[in-house]
């Protein structure tokens, strides 16, 4: 066989084998096989060293010691000097506000168009994607309607890439409790969220929210009252328990925004499953909330944030009475034992800096690997998350890898090298 013959041949085999091989990919029946090599994994409870991942598909296939899982048919992932953890979890964000640094919240709801408010919940979903938070609890939209729906189906159908996300669209305010606030009475303003009062108009809200694609109905338990500055709880305890019947009727939970410890004490025996911001809670509360197995979302970052917008200089002012307070009642959250969920309202502050919540987390007395629990097993637990926030064979393949260790140093978590979710990566 001369030469030329002989390369020819050789060149159709290749030839052949591609089209093979992608005919093979092309099967609905195939799956990326990988094998993920860091220096540690944390399974969503504890840290094992020297620990690989085997991923097929959009699983975790097998999990545990070098020696225990297959390498046959997977392409190896080399991540040395990685920490290998279930993709995070945000427990608090809005997708559709960006800092009110940049635009008062006001200004955000009545003068920024839907279109441009969903252009930039876009670029947040991504932004918040490649900082290692495969999933979102986005606490409502304010003022931007049922948009979550939508881009929640965007990143699902992979027109964008995105987080997963837990939507409440709308959310519920009593008539006159919310925002925004400060104009004529003679006028009727546009709200941030949805006004409702009395068992026919609640029934009908919430079973219109989750008709319209909410996963879970958020209320606000409290607010700043007409043109009062201080905060005052808003439903009665019997509308917030109508409230949880109908949306359990349907098996989503509800959550309930409090920061008075009247308004946080009506949601918790109404049966709201998480409080976010609990800012006034108090020792007999926290004992209360612990006692019905309720969750706190502490978001300690968007009230650091929003101080420091009104011009304190961190690190070099004294800390305002509001910041040192909340870490007197987070202190006391923790010592009643209250079931800790990883929050930060993010939106209030920028989207992709989401693990800014879990370093204050630390700051204000959690020990890091709680923290790294609080954002993945807990909110996954709480969320009823079923498939998702541990490293366990069957879960998603919803992974990142860090450098360094951060049961060590917590703020290694903003030193992402790697994203998988549903077994592709978005970051590598």
């Amino acid at each position: 066989m001369t030469s030329s013959n002989l390369l020819f041949g050789i060149g159709c085999w290749r030839r052949l084998f591609i089209f093979l091989l992608i005919l093979y990919k092309s099967n609905p029946g195939f799956a990326q096989v990988y094998l993920l090599k860091p220096d540690r994994i944390f399974d969503g409870e504890v840290m094992h060293e020297g620990w690989i991942v085997r991923i097929k598909g959009d699983k975790i296939e097998a999990v545990g010691p070098a020696s225990s899982v297959s390498e046959a048919g997977a392409e190896i992932v080399d991540l040395k000097g990685t920490t290998l953890l279930p993709g995070l979890i945000e427990g608090h964000s809005h997708m559709f506000l960006h800092p009110y640094n940049e635009t008062p919240w006001d200004d955000q709801v009545l003068k920024e168009a839907r279109s441009l408010r969903t252009a930039r919940a876009t670029v947040h979903a991504q932004k918040t994607l490649l900082a290692g938070f495969t999933t979102v609890r986005d606490l409502g939209t304010e003022g931007a309607e049922y948009d979550d729906v939508g881009l929640k189906q965007a990143i699902n159908q992979g027109v964008i890439p995105g987080p997963r996300m837990v939507v409440v669209t709308r959310a519920l305010i009593a008539s006159g409790s919310y925002g925004p606030k400060g104009f004529s009475p003679d006028i009727e303003v546009p709200q941030g969220a949805e006004e409702a009062d009395g068992q026919d108009a609640l029934i009908k809200a919430v079973r219109r929210q989750i008709g319209k694609g909410a996963d879970a109905i958020k209320i606000y338990a409290d607010y700043r009252w007409g043109l009062m500055a201080e905060a005052r709880p808003t439903f009665t305890v019997d509308e917030i328990k109508l409230i949880v019947e109908v949306a359990k009727s349907s098996g989503r939970g509800v959550v309930a925004h409090a920061s008075t410890a009247e308004g946080m004490r009506r949601a918790i025996v109404g049966g709201c499953e998480t409080i976010e911001h609990g800012d006034a809670g108090t020792p007999e509360i926290f004992a209360l909330m612990k006692q019905h197995g309720t969750a706190l979302c502490p978001t300690l970052a968007a009230g650091d944030a929003i101080q420091q917008y009104r011009g304190w200089k961190k690190g070099q002012d004294p800390e305002p009475d509001r910041i040192k307070q909340k870490k007197i009642t987070f202190r006391q959250a923790l010592d009643a034992g209250v079931i800790i969920c990883a929050g930060g309202d993010v939106g209030v502050f920028s989207h992709g800096d989401n693990a800014r919540e879990l370093d204050m987390m630390v700051d204000y007395g959690m020990k890091p690997l709680d923290v790294l629990r609080s954002a993945t097993s807990t909110n996954a637990d709480v969320f009823h998350l079923a498939d998702r926030g541990r490293v366990k064979a069957g879960l998603l393949a919803d992974l990142i890898a860090v450098e360094g260790d951060p049961t060590k140093l917590i703020t290694d978590l903003h030193r992402v090298k790697a994203v998988m979710k549903g077994g592709s990566f978005y970051k590598r």
